[in-house]
């Protein structure tokens, strides 16, 4: 189990996988690599895959200091910094997706291209009361609550199976595990609703895939919409039919994979 100790002060769990093209991939709230299921085996094909855990979870070390988008977005640029790796493609989910920008803002060097997956430029009234409705249980250390109400990431299809319970128990190890775990989880919920970069988007230089479900509650289309409208040159994909959840890498993996993977093929890392 890697710990890469980096310059912000934190020893943070990372794993490789495959060969190619570096590809970062930054974790939502909550979330473990485990979380990524599916994603890092079949990006790893065709690039070299660098996932890790977000400071305070799964194995990585929670240190001192804030947890804001900004500070999670020194912590990766610091791992790629101590992995020697000068330059990847960043592709952030939910939660990740706000770090990508923040890396994109201040490591513009260090960001070949970004992949915002479920993402927002700045919390609406909609996504304030969901954040907040999801917030609660790990405020209040309940996790059986908590892993209840994160059926809202799933869509309506998923939510009808009449094993839904069975399919989410693997995951459950992916989540938190402990007090210490809920307390980061609620700063990380605190990040998501404080997250505002959307006056500064249009200082993104990097090229950029903005990628959404189209019944994503969390993070509505409408809201990475205006993200991608923000950053020039953006690409916007919306995924649509049963499955376009929050958990688009989850419930469609090959058709989340494809798009990412074929927006990554046009822009080849640069040394």
């Amino acid at each position: 189990m890697p710990l890469q100790r980096v310059r912000t002060g934190v020893g943070l769990h990372y794993e490789v996988s495959g060969e190619g093209d570096p590809v970062l991939l930054v974790m939502g709230t909550s979330g473990s690599i485990g979380l990524w299921a599916e994603k890092v085996p079949r990006l790893a094909e065709r690039h070299r895959v660098i996932a890790f855990d977000n400071r305070g979870l799964g194995g990585s070390e929670r240190g001192e200091g804030p947890i804001t988008a900004a500070s999670m977005a020194e912590d990766a640029c610091a791992l790629l910094e101590a992995l020697e790796i000068p330059a990847a493609h960043v592709v952030g989910w939910s939660l990740g997706s706000a770090v990508a920008q923040e890396m994109a803002l201040a490591r513009p060097e260090q960001v070949a291209c970004a992949v915002l997956y479920a993402t927002w430029g700045r919390c609406d009234g909609f996504q304030r009361s969901m954040f907040t409705a999801l917030r609660h249980p790990y405020a209040t250390r309940d996790m059986e609550a908590a892993l209840a109400v994160a059926g809202l990431a799933f869509s309506p299809q998923i939510l009808d199976h009449p094993e839904f319970l069975q399919l989410l128990e693997p995951m459950a190890p992916f989540f938190p595990q402990n007090e210490e775990q809920m307390g980061v989880t609620t700063e990380q919920w605190d990040a998501d609703l404080a997250h505002d970069t959307l006056d500064r988007l249009g200082a993104i230089s990097a090229p950029t895939l903005v990628v959404v479900g189209e019944q994503d509650l969390l993070t509505p289309p409408w809201q990475a919409k205006a993200v991608a409208d923000r950053i020039p040159g953006a690409r916007y994909e919306l995924i649509t039919g049963p499955g376009s959840s929050h958990c688009l890498h989850l419930e469609r993996p090959e058709d989340l994979v494809r798009v990412v993977t074929d927006f990554l093929a046009e822009h080849p890392v640069t040394a």
